[in-house]
């Protein structure tokens, strides 16, 4: 009988954990996404310095991410899409357009 009062205390328990991290993902997410929306749209010469790839789950799931550094040295990683991940090569030079953390677009200079 032991085993089964503690697991009427440690489910709900657990469930409650479970369901404030979901909660607290969602609204750490919606903060964000008011914070960039708020930003002003900057434009600035970089140079593409390394890229790299985050894969979640058994192959399903992949985050791409671009690091730029601008003139004076400061570097900033963004998340990209896939496409334009592919498109962008390290030692580019161009324009980076990007509104608080949120990526916009990359002009290349020829």
């Amino acid at each position: 009988m032991f085993f089964g009062d503690m697991m009427f205390n440690i489910v709900p328990i657990f469930m409650i954990i479970v369901f404030g991290f979901i909660l607290y993902t969602i609204f750490s997410n919606v903060k964000q996404g008011i914070k960039n929306s708020q930003a002003p749209l900057l434009t600035v010469p970089v140079q593409v310095v390394s890229k790299r790839t985050q894969v979640q789950g058994d192959h399903s799931y992949t985050t791409y991410y671009v690091t730029f550094e601008v003139q004076s040295g400061d570097r900033m990683e963004l998340k990209v899409d896939g496409s334009e991940y592919g498109m962008l090569v390290e030692q580019d030079l161009g324009l980076l357009s990007f509104q608080g953390t949120r990526y916009v677009s990359f002009e290349r200079q020829k």
